[in-house]
């Protein structure tokens, strides 16, 4: 991979698809501002589940290539096929006693999508000591300046039925600005890395609201509202790896998150063809798999997420991401009778907890599924959970994507030198631009 100063400072690293193939492309930074919310349940109770209707060889994408849609042959990689196989997977470990016939379509299951009126969390719960409280980085995002803006927030608590059981019950806050007459407006839907809840991301919700978005963030599987302790989430991964009967790291999220997006599409108030999806670490893994697993996510930001995990294995650099989750893989050793957690453990665990993440699914063939739509990756050029040379190969492949689709523009990498696994005031602001630059009219 070509590595390129961005500024004088070369504080950041940037990369993009022309200029893998081609040269270097001119890299403009846009600032355009957004609005906010209050408090109130939403009143509607159902929704259908109308899923996007695929065509046997191509689908429709929403691009700003040429200020026009457009179609786009899927080449190399089948991408409805890849699609439906990921989806497939998903379907394979939905809660058995489910109560409403799943059937196998395009985009998602006919489970019909109920909402029920929520209220606001008073306690949060977050799965790590100390409990986080401040996240400058989320901070210093960009919000328009209106001195009223608390009382002209309007706050909105839900639950999703995203299938039968406890883990079925999506947690959805949202945010938006109370406006006279707001037609429909663009949606971002944001996603919380490890550990933490909808609840922290506030500072983002926020910031995006008071520019004229709805944003939204929901609790990700095993977190949150959906959780009981500290060690929910660790407990979820090991039952995984036991009993294989779930799937907590990242692909029941996005099964979560396209049935988030049945409900998002629905809503008046939402422009259908303008919603964005952003995530931090786990979240930005969430985000990589939803927009792969679903094309109304029209503009797609992963932060610190997106990563080669066949090439981490191969290459020995699979410790950090292990690290991040240890628990199941200490007792994925002990039951294959290892002394010590080493490769062989690691591809049987991610083979086991989300099947395919080490081959089929893996960045190097879902990160260009997502061409021709916008995609900005943020990543830290030292972090060694996403090591950067991992995404040699995925960009490369990517950038071809992008170039014949005649959309190299909508395709971009930027790693922060000297940044590790961090998400910095930097990156949010990258983020904020990019989804204004394509959403925003």
């Amino acid at each position: 991979m070509r590595i390129f100063p961005h500024t004088p400072s070369n504080s950041i690293i940037v990369h993009s698809a022309f200029l893998i193939i081609m040269t270097i492309m001119p890299y403009i930074i846009s600032h355009v501002q957004v609005p906010i919310i209050r408090t109130c349940a939403h009143p509607m109770t159902h929704f259908s589940t109308t899923p996007p209707k695929p065509t046997a060889d191509k689908y429709r994408f929403q691009t700003h290539c040429s200020g026009h849609r457009q179609d786009r042959k899927m080449e190399a990689v089948d991408a409805v096929e890849l699609r439906s196989q990921f989806l497939q997977v998903l379907r394979s470990r939905r809660s058995s006693d489910a109560a409403f016939p799943i059937l196998i379509g395009p985009i998602s299951a006919l489970l019909p999508l109920s909402v029920e009126p929520a209220k606001p969390v008073a306690e949060p719960l977050y799965q790590e000591i100390p409990r986080p409280r401040f996240s400058a980085a989320m901070e210093s995002c960009p919000r328009a300046n209106i001195t009223d803006l608390k009382d002209r927030l309007h706050e909105e608590n839900l639950y999703l039925t995203t299938e039968a059981g406890e883990q079925g019950r999506l947690p959805v806050l949202i945010l938006s600005l109370t406006e006279d007459n707001p037609g429909k407006r663009p949606a971002v839907v944001f996603l919380h890395s490890t550990n933490k809840c909808k609840e922290w991301l506030r500072p983002l919700l926020e910031a995006y609201a008071s520019r004229g978005y709805i944003a939204v963030a929901i609790d990700s599987r095993y977190h949150g509202e959906r959780a009981s302790s500290l060690t929910t989430y660790r407990d979820s991964l090991v039952s995984s790896w036991k009993k294989g009967d779930t799937m907590p790291f990242i692909f029941d999220t996005a099964w979560d998150l396209v049935k988030l997006a049945d409900y998002l599409t629905q809503r008046e108030d939402i422009d259908p063809d303008r919603i964005a999806i952003t995530g931090e670490s786990l979240g930005g893994m969430h985000a990589w798999f939803g927009a792969f697993a679903d094309t109304r996510y029209s503009v797609v930001v992963p932060i610190i997420g997106v990563q080669g995990f066949r090439w981490a294995i191969d290459n020995d650099k699979w410790q950090a991401r292990v690290d991040s989750i240890k628990a199941v893989f200490e007792e994925a050793r002990i039951d294959l009778g290892k002394s010590a957690i080493d490769k062989e453990v690691v591809e049987k665990v991610w083979d086991r907890i989300a099947p395919g993440l080490a081959s089929s699914f893996d960045s190097p063939y879902t990160i260009p599924i997502i061409s021709p739509r916008p995609l900005l990756i943020l990543n830290g050029a030292e972090d060694p959970r996403c090591p950067l040379a991992g995404l040699d190969t995925p960009m490369l492949r990517a950038s071809k994507a992008y170039i014949e689709a005649n959309c190299s523009h909508n395709l971009k990498l930027i790693a922060e030198a000297g940044i590790g696994h961090q998400m910095t005031s930097v990156m949010v602001k990258e983020a904020s631009d990019w989804i204004d630059r394509f959403l925003k009219k």
